[in-house]
């Protein structure tokens, strides 16, 4: 949805109860579409083996689907990874009390709907690295995950080996498989 006045962050908030899901990119509403089952399963796995991972060793919080994160201002960007993460040593005293969080998670994980085009793909993980966050693109179809360090540092994870943590999620490990299945 294009608009031709910008909107701002807080006008986006104030529309979180008209029953559509949106992101900003520089001012500009994207109406986002709900997922399909495929995405939905694929991502909950993933929450829970990444989230209980963090939880048990305490390393950080983990947000769900529907957080958004603040990454520019004047005209404002918000965009809401599918899990986001950030490690303790980069969360603040005080919870912040805006309503979104200001900034970038430190990993900001994306799983691919079939109606993705590999060009929004391209945008959304570049915007999440020049704001500072490490990126696993989920890909449901090929079964398998790409972790995007930075634009230049990409692993490939697939059917048979381990998604490993790296230095966002220091130890975690899960079998590609398990995501999958």
């Amino acid at each position: 949805m294009s608009s031709s006045t910008l909107v701002t962050a807080e006008e986006l908030f104030l529309r979180s109860g008209d029953g559509c899901r949106y992101e900003l990119i520089a001012g500009e509403l994207n109406m986002m579409s709900p997922s399909g089952w495929r995405h939905g399963e694929v991502l909950g796995n993933l929450h829970t083996l990444l989230g209980s991972y963090v939880r048990q060793h305490d390393m950080g919080l983990i947000f769900g689907a529907e957080t958004g994160f603040k990454l520019a201002c004047n005209p404002d960007t918000v965009r809401a990874p599918d899990i986001a993460f950030i490690a303790n040593e980069h969360l603040p005293a005080a919870k912040p009390t805006e309503a979104y969080w200001p900034g970038a998670p430190d990993l900001a994980v994306e799983v691919l709907s079939p109606n993705d085009s590999p060009d929004e793909v391209a945008q959304k993980t570049k915007a999440w690295l020049a704001a500072g966050a490490i990126v696993w693109i989920v890909d449901p179809e090929n079964e398998s995950v790409s972790c995007h360090i930075s634009a230049s540092d990409i692993r490939v994870y697939s059917a048979g080996k381990r998604l490993m943590g790296g230095p966002v999620v220091p130890g975690f490990e899960c079998e590609i498989d398990e995501i999958f299945d």
